[in-house]
């Protein structure tokens, strides 16, 4: 599949290219390999850039984060996409930020030179001239370049570029020309529509004759390669320098088409990659209903475990388990109880932690060990239940409220946001393009307090240098799912890491959740509920 895909790429058949990577990316998945699963990640970024969607291929690339590995050699280039999606998008300090990440990675001081030079174009833009001169200056001083002939043109034509943005013209027009006769003779056709734009652009201010001559040089190479954006740069300047209304229309026609056609390009990425997930989902759906009738039919052996969980519950009636069965006793409808659990909630402390389960577990141990026929029995049972019941009776009831009004995103991404910090990177996406008001006021605690649990559990076991959530929706479902590099788990181990919690959350507003994890392949976590 991912061969057939870099066919398809090698033709230029970019729907049918995307299409192939995804399909290449869901084999590898089901196979956890993380280094292939990159690398089609990272082809179908670069076939989203190739046609203009720069946001697209951020999230594409933000789905990779998670598959990283120490010392990958695949963190360099996706890190290196960043900065160009966001330099196109003119985020020009994120992609120094990129720029630089790619820079840690280099392995070599030849590939330290493309993200330096990516720097020194950025500053450019930012009309920090001196910064960029002095980035490309210190390339050419290393000589790391002088045997990739390209490389070093494109150097010395942007040094040539920020020397003439500088007001140093003796200086530009020397790099400038000595650029376009390497690329020339290098027979680096791309290159010198780089260099004949500048030259356009040079000459404008004093010689428009060689600033038209070079600016049709550009847009006929550019013509010949069929490199649409060029084309525009080019008729650009021969508008600007007067030269007729022909170039007008040319460039009208053209950006026209391009604006379509790139258009068509997102809309077909967004529902190839939105069909694949949707059979995914569909998959997943399945395995779950087929894991809750082997759940179901295990039931009857957890009589004694059930019944001592009655007891327990009736003991600490204050909590959630109370709630439980007042619903399942008095037939109060779904939503008082779920209103009335959520009421109590607010009255239990932040943190009951694991003491309290660990005495409950080895009550009902000894109920299981022990005959309870003997009065010495007995009276050790109760003594522990007594004990049980004074320590919930000694919990302290403060909790704070989730504000649920227009600002609840805010406060949701503030709260993600503070388990940043120097060892641990959270990526949120897509936060704010849900309509939260849709969102019913219950359902919104409801993700508050099962995120502020997952990042309690990542902060405390999984040592994950990035965490990403991602937020999707459709018209009636809401889609929330995360994933860290952290170490990971067995999965029988979930529940004792005390996430138990966040499922029954998620089932008491009739949605789903599943986790997925291994240990050292960090760890994921889909919710899907209706709105």
């Amino acid at each position: 599949m991912q061969e057939k895909a870099l066919n398809e790429l090698e033709k230029s058949n970019y729907n049918s290219s995307f299409y192939y990577f995804n399909k290449s990316k869901v084999i590898f998945e089901a196979a956890k390999d993380s280094s292939n699963i990159v690398f089609n990640l990272l082809q179908m970024a670069t076939i989203q850039q190739i046609n203009g969607d720069y946001y697209g291929s951020k999230e594409t690339l933000t789905e990779a984060l998670p598959f990283f590995k120490k010392n990958d050699d695949y963190k360099a280039p996706v890190d290196n996409l960043f900065g160009i999606a966001d330099k196109e998008l003119s985020l020009y300090d994120d992609a120094v930020f990129y720029y630089n990440e790619a820079l840690k990675d280099a392995k070599d001081e030849a590939s330290r030179q493309s993200p330096l030079n990516n720097i020194a174009v950025i500053y450019i833009k930012q009309k920090k001239y001196d910064k960029a001169i002095k980035i490309l200056e210190s390339i050419l001083d290393t000589k790391a370049l002088d045997e990739f002939v390209k490389s070093k043109s494109r150097v010395m034509d942007n040094l040539g570029f920020a020397y003439f943005k500088k007001g140093i013209k003796d200086k530009s027009l020397q790099f400038l020309n000595e650029a376009l006769k390497l690329r020339i003779q290098a027979d680096d056709s791309y290159g010198s529509i780089g260099s004949y734009l500048h030259l356009a652009e040079f000459y404008s201010e004093t010689n428009l004759q060689k600033s038209n001559k070079y600016a049709e040089q550009a847009y006929q190479t550019a013509s010949k390669l069929n490199s649409v954006d060029e084309r525009l740069k080019s008729l650009a300047i021969l508008i600007s320098n007067g030269s007729g209304t022909i170039y007008s229309k040319k460039y009208i026609a053209i950006n026209d088409s391009i604006t379509n056609i790139r258009n068509n390009f997102k809309n077909k990425f967004a529902k190839i990659k939105y069909d694949s997930k949707k059979e995914k989902d569909e998959n997943q759906k399945l395995r779950l209903e087929k894991a809750e009738n082997l759940v179901a039919l295990k039931e009857a052996e957890k009589d004694k475990v059930i019944l001592f969980a009655t007891i327990i519950a009736t003991l600490i009636s204050l909590v959630s388990l109370g709630l439980y069965l007042r619903k399942r006793y008095k037939h109060k409808t779904r939503l008082v109880a779920i209103k009335t659990a959520y009421n109590t909630e607010t009255r239990i402390a932040k943190d009951i932690h694991d003491g309290l389960a660990n005495d409950v577990f080895h009550a009902i141990t000894y109920t299981q060990t022990q005959p309870l026929t003997n009065d010495n029995n007995k009276e050790n049972l109760l003594q522990k239940l007594d004990d049980i019941y004074s320590r919930v009776r000694g919990i302290s009831r403060e909790n704070n409220d989730i504000n649920t009004g227009p600002n609840y995103p805010n406060y949701l991404k503030e709260m993600l946001s503070t388990y940043n910090s120097t060892q641990t990177n959270v990526i949120i996406n897509s936060i704010e393009k849900i309509n939260w008001d849709s969102v019913e006021d219950l359902k919104k605690i409801a993700i508050q307090r099962v995120l502020h649990e997952l990042m309690v559990n990542m902060k405390k076991h999984s040592e994950a240098s990035i965490v990403v959530i991602k937020f999707e929706s459709s018209s009636n479902t809401l889609f929330i799912n995360y994933s860290d590099n952290g170490k990971g788990c067995e999965k029988s181990k979930i529940i004792k890491n005390g996430l138990q919690n966040m499922e029954i959350r998620i089932l008491t507003i009739k949605g789903t959740i599943t986790f997925e994890t291994e240990p050292d392949k960090g760890f994921k976590v889909k919710i899907t509920m209706p709105k």
